[in-house]
C-alpha cells in the first residue's frame, strides 16, 4: 500500500494510517460485501462510535478514547500522554 504521506513514507501521518488499516481490516474487509453505500454509512458509523466509545485500549488503561479523555480533563496523566509527544 502506498504512503497517504506527502514525502513518500508514513512519518508525517502514521496515526491516519494505522487507523485506515484498522478500518479496512475490522470493517470493510471482514463485514463486508455491502448491499449499497447506505448501508456502508451506517456501518462506519457504528464503527467509528466503537471506535471511540467502547473499544478497550491498551496503552491506556484498558478503557475506551473517550473515557480516557474525560478522566485526563479532570486529572492529567502526563507518563500517557508522552507517548504522543
Amino acid at each position: 500500500m502506498a504512503s497517504v504521506g506527502s514525502k513518500g513514507d508514513s512519518y508525517d501521518n502514521a496515526l491516519a494510517e494505522a487507523f485506515n488499516s484498522l478500518f479496512k481490516v475490522e470493517l470493510v474487509r471482514n463485514k463486508g460485501p455491502w448491499r449499497d453505500i447506505n448501508h456502508l454509512e451506517v456501518a462506519v458509523a457504528e464503527y467509528v462510535d466503537w471506535f471511540n466509545h467502547r473499544r478497550l485500549h491498551g496503552e491506556i488503561g484498558h478503557v475506551p478514547p473517550v473515557e480516557y479523555e474525560q478522566l485526563h480533563a479532570v486529572h492529567p496523566a502526563p507518563e500517557l500522554l508522552s507517548i504522543s509527544n
